[in-house]
């Protein structure tokens, strides 16, 4: 390990970290993430001072690294840190770091109808009893945005069952759990045997719950098949075939709305496809059924915008894009809403069809996981 060099008068620590690569920190970055008992609760690991007390001028003013952390000594106050050089390793941010607009976070992969032969799928039973089984299968998750399972029980309200695994049930006006099957007069088409075209849900929503979750208790109609889509695929292609209508759509807001039941009006305004400042790929709303009156695109732009609209509803039906399956009684699949597109094929009115669903938020399942990633890190 090479001696840690203060740069620029103390504004800057210079130092070889694991891996052989030489990183600067900030001296006001290095103090605001200072893990001291005066600066975090050790239980928690929160901050216990705001930036107001740190002083602007702060300065490092001794460093020195060992095989293991760094240790700093700051002006004013000669307050002493010292930091684990794998934990400065693995929050490193110098460098140039080049972003293509659309790129999305490794832990993602993208696919297409090829999914089939590889679909992620646990058996609740085992997920239920199996930290490491539950793991995976969030893990996939987490991967694909979408994955299955199987065995459950057939009783209403199981899915509750599954949500509890990862997290909690987000309640809305359809209630917290709502019934997939034909209805007289339905609020909303999911509640008829028409078929609907692959689509997020609730796109009227701001946020939008990010987790569905829709568990099958009958299905012996004809037809009715699941299908599944990858939204951020589709923007890969759309970006790939036509970097301008790509660009259009993550640039300029969509409008969703649904009025569909009474005392009920929601609103949003939101990209069909969202970047974040960086060009990650974080989202996608599609929803025919609920657009409503697109107005925030220039005139100039309308004509292209409304071509990529179309390349990429033509996207989302193509059956190359397309995962199918039907659902048995017991067996359910998850959807990550913001990225995940469902359908589903029209069915008869011979037979029955009887699916209950349900939303859940990402930040759950995610904690979850990340809980399960360290206990198993602890254990190895």
């Amino acid at each position: 390990m090479e001696a840690a060099k203060i740069l620029n008068e103390g504004k800057a620590v210079s130092l070889t970290l694991p891996g052989g690569a030489e990183q600067r920190f900030h001296a006001i970055w290095l103090r605001d993430n200072a893990w001291d008992e005066s600066t975090r609760a050790q239980g928690n690991g929160q901050r216990l001072i705001t930036l107001a007390d740190i002083s602007p001028a702060t300065r490092v003013i001794a460093a020195t690294a060992d095989e293991r952390r760094l240790h700093v000594t700051f002006d004013p106050g000669a307050h002493e840190v010292s930091y684990d050089l794998n934990w400065l390793a693995e929050h490193a941010y110098d460098g140039f770091r080049p972003r293509v607009s659309g790129w999305v976070a490794p832990e993602i992969e993208t696919w297409d109808a090829t999914l089939s032969g590889r679909l992620a799928t646990a058996e609740f039973a085992t997920v239920s009893v199996s930290d490491a089984a539950l793991g995976n299968w969030l893990s996939a998750i987490r991967r694909f945005g979408f994955a299955k399972l199987s065995g459950g029980p057939v009783k209403s309200g199981a899915l509750l069952d599954i949500v509890d695994l990862f997290g909690y049930v987000r309640e809305t006006n359809y209630g917290k759990i709502f019934e997939v099957r034909t209805e007289v007069n339905p609020n909303n088409l999911a509640f008829t045997g028409l078929g609907l075209q692959a689509h997020t849900d609730n796109p009227y929503r701001d946020p939008v719950p990010t987790l569905q979750v829709l568990y099958c208790l009958e299905n012996s109609a004809t037809g009715g098949e699941n299908m599944v889509v990858d939204g951020f695929r589709a923007a890969e292609r759309l970006k790939q075939e036509d970097p301008r209508g790509f660009d259009l759509l993550s640039r300029y807001c969509a409008r969703f709305e649904y009025t569909g039941s009474t005392g009920v009006c929601l609103r949003s305004r939101r990209p069909m496809i969202e970047l974040m400042p960086d060009g990650e790929l974080v989202g996608v709303r599609f929803n025919n059924r609920s657009a409503s009156p697109i107005v925030d695109v220039p005139y100039d732009d309308m004509d292209d915008y409304y071509a990529a609209y179309r390349r990429l509803s033509e996207l989302v039906d193509a059956p190359d894009m397309q995962v199918s399956f039907k659902l048995q009684p017991g067996e359910c699949f998850i959807v990550d809403n913001t990225r995940v597109l469902h359908a589903r094929r029209g069915y008869s009115g011979e037979g029955s069809r009887w699916l209950q669903g349900c939303y859940a938020d990402k930040d759950g399942l995610l904690s979850k996981l990340a809980v399960l990633e360290m206990q198993g890190e602890r254990t190895r």
